[in-house]
């Protein structure tokens, strides 16, 4: 059984209600004139006036723009032409999404931040595709839209029984121009989207981590500091009166200190193990592999050092599959193998366990599984009934960085 989790860009396409729908198929023609037929019929006649605004528009916006590009307002003024393009498309999809029943997604809109200073917006505007894929269809519509119009208004008076064909055919062409000039890049659109869901997901991860934490340091450390606190002061008290009892408290405080330490210690582990930032992914693993229930083998080939996010993912990643295996997997034995293969980052978990592990089996594989798309990595887990289990994961390979490198510095 293999499944594997595949980022979704279906976010971006639930802005009308289903309700709203139009239908996918379109009536045949016929000799008798319906309401679709009258609603192609109203937009061939509105083709002229709306071609003629943005014909008009575009070459002033062109000619304005270009002719002063020799001064400082030249640029400024053909992105702000570009912008004002981008709403008479907006205009002309709904003009088709409500005579054509042409269902075109809106474009995502610019990603204006002020931290990128005025010069790259700027630029963000001239190459803007959105822009000038709709200034191409407004000089295409022009002399489409004198043609449509003449051959309209001249069929309602000559040709009135066939005109319901000339016009299925005319907006036809409408519908194809719409769709291939005015649509959203599919791509782009398809990445903005994702882009935007891991980033939700990155910040619940975060936000779920944190909260871990502050758990595990209120429930533990810092109930048992609590304690250590309050048997000290007993033992102050009792120090003069009973020294016996105050010696037998101390002593309990002083367990009380080291399993406080030892806490502590998992929980730095836990954040990030000092063992990863001093000696990489190999000897993290390898302490890893060491805690697990069953024996582990760990083969790490690995030249160089990936980045260090990439690093943690990856050593975490591992921890998460070796608690399943020990907890979980009912295995005998298990392996672990990190490579490197062109620009990917490449490990594989394999345990002879039972078997059964799912994706939807739990929050633990799905938090793994969401963890990596979020950085662009790929989850699969192949587990049929009656074992073994084999968890491939991907993920991008980064260099290190300087700032990485003196981070991993020994410490002294």
């Amino acid at each position: 059984m293999t499944e594997r989790l595949w980022t979704s860009s279906s976010a971006r396409t639930a802005g009308a209600a289903a309700g709203d729908r139009l239908p996918d198929h379109l009536p045949p023609a016929r000799f008798a004139y319906d309401r679709h037929t009258w609603k192609e019929i109203a937009h061939l006649l509105a083709n002229f006036p709306a071609a003629l605004l943005g014909f008009v528009y575009v070459v002033t916006m062109l000619s304005v723009g270009a002719g002063l590009t020799v001064t400082v307002i030249g640029l400024p003024l053909l992105a702000a032409g570009l912008l004002g393009a981008r709403q008479l498309g907006k205009l002309e999809r709904a003009r088709a999404r409500a005579l054509l029943g042409v269902r075109v997604d809106e474009p995502s809109p610019l990603p204006w931040r002020s931290e990128r200073g005025f010069f790259a917006q700027l630029w963000m505007s001239l190459k803007d595709p959105v822009g000038w894929r709709t200034v191409l269809y407004d000089v295409i519509r022009f002399p489409w839209g004198v043609l449509t119009f003449a051959v309209t208004l001249t069929s309602l008076f000559v040709l009135w029984p066939v005109l319901p064909f000339i016009a299925r055919g005319l907006t036809n062409v409408d519908r194809a121009m719409v769709r291939g000039l005015l649509s959203p890049s599919d791509e782009l659109e398809r990445r903005i989207a994702e882009l935007e869901s891991d980033r939700g997901i990155v910040v619940d991860t975060a936000a779920a981590d944190l909260r871990r934490i502050e758990r595990d340091l209120h429930d533990g450390a810092q109930a048992r500091l609590v304690n250590l606190a309050m048997g000290l002061g007993l033992a102050k008290e009792k120090l003069l009166e009973d020294p016996d009892a105050a010696a037998a408290m101390v002593d309990e405080a002083h367990g009380e200190v080291k399993l406080a330490l030892q806490e502590l210690r998992d929980l730095a582990r836990g954040i990030h193990p000092a063992v990863l930032t001093d000696r990489g992914l190999d000897a993290a693993l390898s302490s890893v592999a060491s805690r697990c229930t069953v024996p582990v083998k760990v083969t790490a080939d690995l030249t160089e050092r990936p980045a260090a996010a990439i690093e943690g993912i990856a050593y975490f990643t591992v921890s998460e599959l070796l608690q399943n295996v020990s907890k979980h997997s009912g295995a005998r034995s298990a392996s672990v193998e990190v490579w490197r293969s062109s620009d990917r980052l490449l490990i594989q978990v394999e345990d002879d366990g039972h078997g059964g592990a799912r994706l939807d089996g739990g929050t633990g594989m799905r938090g793994l599984a969401e963890r990596l798309s979020a950085v662009d990595g790929l989850f699969v887990v192949d587990s049929p009934e009656g074992g073994p289990t084999t968890v491939t994961a991907e993920l991008p390979w980064r260099d290190r960085t300087e700032t990485d490198a003196a981070g991993s510095a020994p410490r002294r």
